[in-house]
Order: C-alpha cells, then structure tokens, then sequence
C-alpha cells in the first residue's frame, strides 16, 4: 500500500509542475479517500483557499457515494459562480480520472464552469 501511494504523489508531483492557479483561474483539487471525497479550490498565486466542499457535508439519504461526488461538483460549481468565476484549471491530485473524480468534474461543467 505505501509503494502505491508513492507512486500517485509522484504522479502529483509532476502534474503539479505543470498547473498553476490563479485569482482569476484557480485550480481545484480533488482528494479521494475510502470514507469521503474532497475538493478545494485554491489561488496559487496567494495561497488561499477559496472554497472547500466534500461528499460528507451532503445530508441526502439513498445517494450512492458517485452520485454525491457529482453533486459535490455542482455545488462548488454554484459557488464559484457565485464569486463570479467561471474557468478552473482541475487538479486529480495523481488519481484516475474515472469514477468519482470524473463525476466531480463533470457536476462542474454541468454547474457552467470551464476547464
């Protein structure tokens, strides 16, 4: 377990080289664990986090832990609308792009943010 966690901050590591937010376009990243998924969107530039949100804090009882992600998405999606940012860069954090991470982001481009 320890190599496979070496190996996907490795991955972040030299994602991260490469994406940079900003104030008027932050990135989002996407954190994954057994229990919960999270997203923050953060401004590089100053080293703020603008917003946070995770599938915990949604109180829908039946949802399936894929379809919390996606509203997860469109939630953080409101939010950022309502600040008046429409362009994110998305960070994976090292992780696939399948299953709850890619609902995460597609509940934010359904919500009317770009990539």
């Amino acid at each position: 377990m320890l190599e496979k966690e070496l190996k996907r901050k490795k991955r972040h590591n030299k994602i991260r080289k490469t994406i940079i937010g900003t104030a008027k376009r932050p990135r989002v990243v996407v954190f994954r664990s057994n229990l919960k998924t999270s997203a923050q969107i953060v401004n590089d530039d100053n080293g703020n986090i603008l917003l946070s949100g995770d599938t915990s804090k949604i109180k829908e009882k039946g949802k399936k832990p894929i379809e919390k992600c996606k509203l997860l998405g469109t939630q953080l999606a409101e939010e950022l609308k309502s600040k008046k940012i429409d362009t994110i860069v998305f960070d994976r954090n090292g992780y696939r792009y399948h299953g709850g991470i890619k609902e995460v982001a597609e509940g934010m481009r359904e919500g009317g943010i770009k990539f």
